[in-house]
Order: C-alpha cells, then structure tokens, then sequence
C-alpha cells in the first residue's frame, strides 16, 4: 500500500490526519511542503489546489484534502 501525506509543519489538520493514520497503524510517506503557499508546486500537481493535508492512496487512484474526508476514508476504508 502506498500512502502519501503532504503536510507542513505545524499545521493542525495536518496533525490530525497523521494521528489518525498512527493510530490505525497505517504505513505512509510524509512529504513535507514548502510553508510558502505560492511554493507548493508538488501539492498543486497531485491535488490541484495548494492547501495540505492532501492524501494521495496511490493503490486506490485517490486524491483528497479534506481534513475531515481523509479522516473519514482512513476510517472507513483504510483501517
């Protein structure tokens, strides 16, 4: 299974989400994104959009970034 997560560093949602997956004991990669909106060139590539948390389940074909809805998928489809 591939998971990865863009996060920035101390951004809430995005701790959130790693607790979520940490606590279902589900392997992923973290890429760490630019604090510089205007510089998350690899997160608007995946998802479209700037913003973080974004998961990308490659075995899935999913991209989302939606706190609340990634927590949710982790929930109910990955745990």
């Amino acid at each position: 299974m591939t998971i990865t997560l863009y996060a920035l560093d101390g951004c809430p949602a995005c701790e959130r989400v790693m607790e979520t997956l940490d606590a279902n004991e589900i392997e992923y990669e973290i890429h760490w994104v630019d604090a510089l909106f205007s510089e998350r060139d690899e997160v608007k590539a995946v998802s479209e959009q700037r913003g973080v948390p974004v998961l990308e389940d490659d075995d899935r074909s999913v991209v989302m970034a939606n706190t609340d809805r990634i927590i949710e998928y982790v929930e109910t489809t990955l745990a």
